[in-house]
């Protein structure tokens, strides 16, 4: 904390902000929700961002009690960063900015996002209109995550390894995983197209991606000129 700068308000909402405000800092707890990444795999999730700049933020987030360092046991032995019980804290609210800044019409739907954004994406849109179980294997890319869900119940994780146990198992990309929860593309179209791979029934993946409605962007009033 030493040498930021203070909103010098004794609001929690201003020290929140003097905490994971700064420029990026919220988007390497993004990408850290789902578990630890090392230094390059945060990189990579963040390509916008210097190395000088996310070293700087996990030095910040570190004195602010939010990331911690850790390095793997051998044969691994690499360093890692990870949330520490309190920054995992950060997930619902996480969560729940990222489902309101979904209804705002400037949002560039077009522009590319991480897999674990995509995958974050189910948890902030997931609103069942009917409810039932099932679990599917996500793999965006080299990123393979388990959606579990029961009733109205989501848990999401990375996984390891592919999962046997899941009764769908959806193949693409962050940008078409976007694409189809926006409703922008119907599944049918990425399958013809190959942008979309689905082990097991299409209508059991058309009634999973059901369960995740896009909010009703707001209407934004503009002033005469």
């Amino acid at each position: 904390m030493v040498g930021k700068r203070s909103y010098g308000d004794g609001c929690a909402i201003a020290h929140a902000l003097e905490l994971v405000g700064e420029r990026w800092a919220l988007l390497v707890v993004r990408e850290l929700i789902l578990g630890p990444k090392r230094f390059t795999d945060l990189r990579a999730g963040l390509p916008g961002i210097s190395a000088d700049i996310l070293t700087q933020r996990l030095r910040e987030l570190g004195d602010a009690g939010v990331v911690q360092r850790r390095k793997l046991s051998p044969p691994a032995g690499s360093w890692i960063y990870e949330l520490t019980g309190w920054g995992a804290e950060l997930e619902p609210i996480v969560t729940r900015l990222a489902r309101w800044s979904s209804r705002s019409p400037s949002l560039r739907r077009d522009a590319p996002l991480s897999a674990d954004s995509a995958a974050l994406s189910l948890q902030a849109l997931f609103a069942p209109a009917e409810t039932f179980d099932i679990t599917v294997a996500l793999r965006l890319g080299e990123h393979h995550f388990l959606v579990r869900i029961a009733g109205d119940h989501l848990g999401l994780a990375r996984a390891d390894s592919d999962q046997a146990q899941a009764d769908l198992i959806i193949e693409t990309s962050p940008r078409t995983l976007a694409a189809l929860l926006g409703r922008a593309r119907p599944l049918a179209d990425t399958l013809t197209t190959g942008e979309l791979t689905l082990t097991g029934p299409q209508a059991l993946a058309e009634r999973f991606l059901g369960l995740f409605p896009p909010p009703e962007p707001i209407t934004v009033a503009h002033a005469p000129a």
